[in-house]
């Protein structure tokens, strides 16, 4: 079992310890106080700060300010960070037990991409929003394809696709995600109506429409990096193989983001994933024997098993490192660099510790760390602001959405420090690494055998 690493002071011992509330109390009213704050508003730091947060928004940041009268108290005592809380914004997690499993990584957010069975949307995003259960934010996507090849709901005619949308926003979904077999006129149809029900696209290259198209149509956002390699850089027709496209080709995938505004999905870690268990079945079994896969859903693990991906012949390498280039050529141009994981259908990719890993194949691909850790937090909440609105989140400034992570360093000196954070916060609800200890505890022995 992962548990966090003992911190390396009497001073930080004693940290997160609230003179007011006990540790798993929801106070409505926290001072964060002799804190240093990465904002990710820019790249800046802001030291031996208070922040107060009342009904879960952040209230005030500021150097002089004093805890008011009956706000719970977490002292920094000026050696600890607090950064905003992390998104993960491409998963397939649906689960109570998943969803505890990414507030202990200090996941904060998550778009589900796919799936998001009415359990989840009718009963279980509710139950977070109301406190009475541990987890994220959860924004929810409809998948739709026009075959019953990877099952999404199968649509084939437009008048389908209008009374999809219609369906998905009397239900409360967020999104609509797009997969690759549906027919022009039917992509068209979805568009328009998710423009009129507020449910923009979001997904996959789709072969008989093309990248292009999608985004001059509406699309706001590609699912994974690869999507380029599918219905962009490979000619309509072309058969796809195990060579890289010409680099000297990133600079157009760069400005075609830029031209229709659409964010992206750098999901590194679910590629190199991929590409290290290609005719590697070793892999496998040394990803079952990791201590996070405790964590993972015995039904998850099984289809991990089954995946053989180690029996395939493909070699990934190549294209692996082209998306890296890709990935900081996105970054460096000003396109809306996302970061995702696909977890947990991939061998490995496992809920809320995959993103801290995709924060490092980043990293690994050039990108600054602010770079980096703006793909899960302030990009994500600049994506969310403008196509569904709602409380911004994503940045340690006054108004927005309390979701934070108290960590023991600063995340831009090494982002390694908030695979152990000191405490989550999360709308406003405040855990700290005891309490997120316990909701590991919970989900590993939820999978013991009784």
């Amino acid at each position: 079992m992962r548990r966090p690493a003992l911190l390396s002071s009497v001073c930080m011992a004693a940290l997160l310890f609230a003179v007011v509330a006990p540790v798993a109390a929801w106070a409505q009213t926290t001072a964060f106080v002799h804190v240093n704050v990465v904002p990710m508003d820019s790249e800046r730091v802001l030291r031996d700060q208070t922040v107060l947060v009342r009904d879960g928004r952040i209230e005030a940041v500021g150097a002089a300010l004093a805890a008011p009268a009956g706000y719970q108290v977490i002292d920094g005592h000026g050696t600890a960070w607090l950064s905003p809380g992390l998104a993960d914004m491409h998963t397939h997690s649906e689960t109570r037990n998943d969803l505890a499993l990414y507030l202990a990584n200090g996941v904060t957010t998550l778009l589900n991409m796919g799936g998001a069975r009415a359990n989840l949307v009718d009963s279980i995003v509710p139950a977070v929003a109301r406190g009475s259960l541990p987890g994220p934010r959860v924004y929810a996507s409809l998948m739709v394809d026009g075959t019953p090849d990877y099952n999404g709901l199968q649509i084939k005619t437009p008048a389908q696709a209008r009374a999809l949308v219609d369906l998905a926003a009397a239900n409360g979904y967020d999104f609509i995600k797009v997969y690759v077999g549906l027919a022009p006129d039917v992509f068209s149809a979805l568009a328009e109506a998710g423009r009129t029900q507020g449910l923009p696209l979001v997904g996959h290259g789709v072969t008989a429409v093309r990248l292009e198209r999608q985004l001059a149509q509406g699309q706001v956002l590609v699912a994974h990096l690869e999507e380029f390699f599918y219905t962009y850089f490979t000619p309509a027709g072309g058969q796809e193989t195990d060579a890289p496209p010409d680099e000297a080709r990133i600079p157009e995938a760069v400005a075609l983001a830029r031209r229709y505004g659409a964010a992206v999905i750098a999901d590194v870690v679910t590629y190199q994933a991929l590409a290290g268990q290609m005719g590697h079945p070793e892999r496998l079994r040394a990803i079952l024997a990791e201590p996070q896969t405790a964590y993972v859903a015995p039904a998850d693990v099984q289809a991990w098993r089954r995946s053989g991906y180690g029996a395939k012949s493909a070699r990934l390498e190549a294209k692996l490192a082209f998306l890296r280039k890709l990935a900081k050529a996105l970054a460096d141009g000003g396109v809306e660099l996302l970061s995702g994981t696909d977890a947990p259908t991939i061998p490995g990719v496992a809920p809320g510790y995959s993103l801290h890993d995709n924060l490092a194949e980043l990293e690994r691909s050039q990108l600054s760390r602010y770079q980096a850790l703006a793909t899960a937090t302030c990009a994500p909440g600049t994506f969310i602001a403008r196509t569904k609105g709602g409380a911004a989140f994503g940045q340690v400034v006054a108004g927005y959405r309390a979701d934070l992570v108290l960590s023991e360093h600063n995340p831009l000196d090494g982002l390694a420090t908030l695979r152990t954070p000191l405490g989550v916060m999360a709308e406003g609800r405040w855990r700290d690494r005891q309490s997120l200890a316990a909701l590991l505890d919970g989900v590993r022995a939820s999978y013991r055998p009784d």
